[in-house]
């Protein structure tokens, strides 16, 4: 058989689909729930059938990657579940955007042909995040791929929905919840984004009922007022106290207003008097429950205004209102003056447009009962890291409002409720009903509204192992073993998986919840398309490869600190694949079909021991790093070990080996080599799968080496005790100390590479002087030195070059190696041309005209480049002081 070569360049692309179909087709990620193992699972946060991949999925997806592709190398039985989110509002935004370029409306198909509708768009278009999950190389087990909607997650949706009604943590009735007019649906608390916007706020004065004078009211919406059903004042308030009891009128409206006392108002927030508004504002809702006030709604589900308000005022929108409302105040000359006011407005989380308090009937979920024990389970069951998320889960648990679940759209879990129309029962249930259980009546209609998306999420742990089914899944992999996620859906979907799982299975959804930092660009923004700074991964794929981009983002994944991220960070990364991909070719030429059946515990050579050490604590570090989430020292520690410790100096140092006559020697290399290339693949394959599986499966094997071909399969290299060498590191350094050190003799006095040099080694112990001669070959190939003296009595000349290194001190004579009167005299002339062109810079920036006046980027231009004009006079002025010091 002809043996397997490299190419002569790393091409990601072909090598990426060529496995990822492999890996897919092989079902090399489906998990035996029988088979051997300590289960680890991992459910993916399901992306929207309506996403693309951006750079927080890209993130997401390699950090539980790797842990997955880790696991599997510690011998556990593995199960990532991929699946996506029917997404129920943005989905229907989507197909309701076709349908009007199409000059149709849902109404026009009617409920079940928009739904068909949605579904075949889902069919053509929702899998598309799921094929760019797979360019990532994320090892999920495609077999077990879940849909929040498909059946069998609908059917433990109906389960629990049934079984919280029956436990009386799921009701009906009127509330006032967050109403978008754009989207037509109710929306939970934490659906609402908060902006911070200018704004107003209105002094207006209202007339007491008893002629005794006027109180003066802020507010930011004075459209408002004309549901206003009481004045409230903080019954502590001296200013105010002794009106409560007493009557306000209306202005515009001529309605009778208590004044009652409330401890909610804030004495020091406008004016101190607060008017309430129960329909159209949260805390007023709150205020009117405690009071029992009349709930009066002057805003009808489209945002305009409706038929409780002025007959002039009906069908306004809020800004025309306001405009109105502001205008007649004025006339009566009751506006005492209007001042600007930021204040935080509540948007869409979806289409961004502002929300409307709204009292409506809908279905709602008694958290508090379920907020308990989410809340007790972390950290003694759950832990949450960083840390520091921990506090503001508790926050949210401890501040947590029910949770309206109802929306009203069509695309979704449809609420499994039927009222009778005959005697009005309500009726839940698992089943569709045929007949009242209470008059046998077969006139049942069901709810019209479906459930929040949010809901059907909140099972994710346990819907996607097959639940409420017994199945084995379930048995062997629940609780999950970690969830990785943003911190962003820590209310949205963590803590309400811990509040179901709980509920439903008894224990925590999962034992760890990791949550990764935010992806920005390189200046610390924030991506988005509207700043035009977003750098897609895809276009990163393409460009550079999926293990590059990996690679990258697994570098800067440091708990807790957000990662500034650009395109070149990303080349750079391609260029440690490609050097990766050169070493291995190096190797290869200098392997044998076969590797020598030597015992790499017995090497003698310092560089093959010291790398083998090396590798030990590269092990341990990487095992470590992995299991405690520090993902960018598992890929620092790697770059490090491969770039500089075994390209830069171990590849070095066994040339003279390999090329040499000595065929021991040369097949413990081999065996060596081999060795430290192969574990170093299985190490680096978590991060990057593609090109450490295109390597393993060229590189040759010992005789009777019978392991997979598949690197995703192969366990995590062994320990091996026993080539744990300090005495080799300390001799390498050494070795290193005096290679560097003369190697940078040489760049600082800028002596050209080729140019052979002496070196004379003043060595404070025989033990280093031994080590120094042991080496004296290596030390003068790889520092380019003609003559090399090691002894403790060498001194050096006047002229020369000098490092310390250890104590050694390392001499390079410098006579005929360097004009040094030429050299100043050039260094002279480079200075005082420098120097020239710094004073016009210094004199620009100095000049007010030009800082005025002149464009931004211009100023920023000549202040960077007087910076780096400085920069460059410092080496030089160091250069110089460096030649006159040598020439004593």
């Amino acid at each position: 058989m002809a043996r397997k070569e490299l190419a002569k360049a790393y091409e990601p692309w072909d090598v990426e689909e060529k496995w990822e179909s492999h890996w897919e087709a092989e079902k090399t990620f489906t998990p035996d729930p029988d088979g051997p193992g300590d289960p680890y699972s991992i459910v993916i946060p399901p992306p929207n059938v309506t996403g693309v991949l951006h750079m927080g999925h890209a993130l997401n997806l390699t950090l539980q990657d790797i842990l997955c592709r880790f696991n599997r190398q510690q011998g556990r039985n593995v199960l990532w579940v991929p699946g996506t989110d029917h997404a129920g509002i943005a989905t229907q935004n989507v197909v309701e955007r076709q349908l009007k370029a199409e000059g149709l409306t849902r109404d026009d198909l009617g409920r079940d042909k928009f739904i068909e509708r949605v579904w075949e768009w889902k069919k053509e278009k929702g899998d598309h995040i799921l094929s760019q999950i797979r360019r990532m190389g994320a090892s999920v087990d495609w077999t077990r791929e879940c849909f929040t909607f498909d059946e069998q997650r609908a059917k433990a949706v109906r389960e629990v929905f049934v079984a919280l009604y029956e436990q009386g943590l799921i009701y009906k009735g009127d509330y006032i919840i967050n109403w978008c007019n754009r989207c037509h649906t109710a929306l939970a608390d934490d659906e609402v984004e908060h902006e911070n916007k200018p704004g107003h706020l209105h002094h207006i004065k209202y007339s007491l009922a008893d002629g005794s004078g006027d109180l003066i009211i802020a507010t930011t919406r004075p459209e408002t007022m004309l549901g206003d059903t009481a004045i409230a004042v903080n019954p502590d308030d001296d200013r105010f106290n002794h009106l409560i009891g007493k009557t306000a009128i209306l202005p515009l409206v001529g309605r009778e207003l208590p004044i009652i006392g409330d401890s909610y108002v804030d004495v020091e927030f406008g004016t101190g008097c607060l008017k309430v508004t129960p329909a159209h504002d949260m805390n007023d809702w709150e205020i009117g429950r405690r009071h029992n006030l009349e709930v009066l709604s002057v805003l009808d589900e489209q945002g305009m205004i409706n038929d409780n308000a002025p007959e002039k005022y009906r069908g306004m929108t809020v800004q025309a209102a306001r405009a109105a409302v502001m205008a007649d105040l004025e006339a009566e000359g009751r506006v005492v003056e209007v001042v600007e006011h930021d204040h935080s407005v509540g948007v869409c989380y979806r289409c961004k447009s502002v929300i409307e308090p709204h009292v409506s009937t809908q279905w709602f979920v008694s958290m508090k009962p379920l907020a308990e024990k989410a809340r007790a389970a972390v950290p003694d069951k759950t832990q949450i890291f960083p840390e520091h998320w921990t506090k503001t889960y508790y926050q949210w648990l401890d501040e947590i409002r029910d949770w309206c679940i109802s929306r009203q759209i069509w695309w979704g879990h449809r609420i499994p409720a039927w009222t009778c129309e005959e005697c009005g029962e309500l009726i839940v249930a698992k089943e569709d009903p045929t007949v009242c259980p209470k008059c046998g009546s077969s006139r049942l209609v069901q709810d019209e509204d479906v459930l929040d998306t949010w809901f059907s999420s909140a099972l994710w742990p346990f819907s996607t192992m097959g639940w409420p089914d017994d199945t084995k899944e379930l048995a062997k992999y629940y609780p999950t073993s970690c969830l990785v996620t943003g911190f962003d859906i820590l209310f949205f979907w963590v803590a309400r998986m811990m509040m179901m799982g709980l509920q439903f299975m008894g224990e925590v959804p999962f034992h760890h919840v990791y949550i990764h930092a935010l992806v920005r660009d390189e200046q610390g923004k924030k991506m988005s398309k509207s700043t035009g700074n977003v750098i897609d991964p895809l276009d990163m794929i393409g460009k550079y490869g999926a293990d590059a981009l990996r690679f990258t983002l697994t570098s800067f994944a440091a708990m807790g600190r957000d990662i500034k991220l650009s395109e070149q960070r990303i080349e750079g990364y391609k260029h440690f694949m490609n050097k990766v991909w050169n070493a291995t070719r190096f190797a290869m030429m200098n392997l044998p079909d076969v590797i020598p059946d030597a015992d790499v515990h017995e090497a003698s050579d310092l560089a093959d021991r010291w790398i083998l050490h090396r590798l030990e604590e590269v092990k341990e570090t990487v095992a470590s790093a992995t299991n405690d989430y520090r993902f960018n020292e598992i890929a620092q520690t790697l770059y490090k070990f491969i770039w500089s410790e075994f390209c830069d100096w171990y590849l070095e140092m066994i040339k003279p080996a390999l090329y040499g006559e000595d065929e021991r020697a040369k097949e413990a290399t081999q065996r060596v080599l081999w060795t430290v290339l192969s574990e170093t693949m299985i190490l680096l394959h978590p991060v990057t799968p593609f090109i450490t599986q295109e390597i393993w499966n060229v590189l040759p094997r010992p005789a009777g080496d019978d392991r997979s071909e598949d690197i995703a399969t192969l366990p995590f290299p062994d320990k091996r005790p026993d080539c744990r060498d300090e005495r080799a590191v300390a001799e390498m350094e050494l070795f290193m100390g005096v290679v560097s050190g003369t190697r940078n003799i040489r760049t600082e006095l800028l002596i050209e590479p080729a140019r052979k040099l002496d070196l004379l080694v003043k060595t404070v112990s025989d033990a280093d002087k031994a080590v120094l001669n042991a080496n004296l070959d290596l030390i003068k190939s790889l520092a380019r030195i003609e003559n090399l003296t090691i002894g403790p009595d060498v001194k050096g000349p006047k002229a020369s070059g000098a490092a310390v290194v250890q104590g050694n001190e390392l001499f390079v004579p410098l006579e005929g190696v360097v004009d040094f009167d030429a050299e100043l005299a050039r260094l002279d002339k480079n200075l005082a041309k420098l120097e020239k062109t710094m004073k016009g810079v210094s004199g620009k920036l100095k000049n007010p005209g030009f800082v005025n006046n002149a464009p931004a980027e211009v100023v920023e231009g000549e202040k960077t480049k007087l910076a780096e004009m400085e920069e460059e006079k410092t080496k030089l002025t160091q250069l110089k002081a460096r030649l006159e010091s040598v020439m004593g």
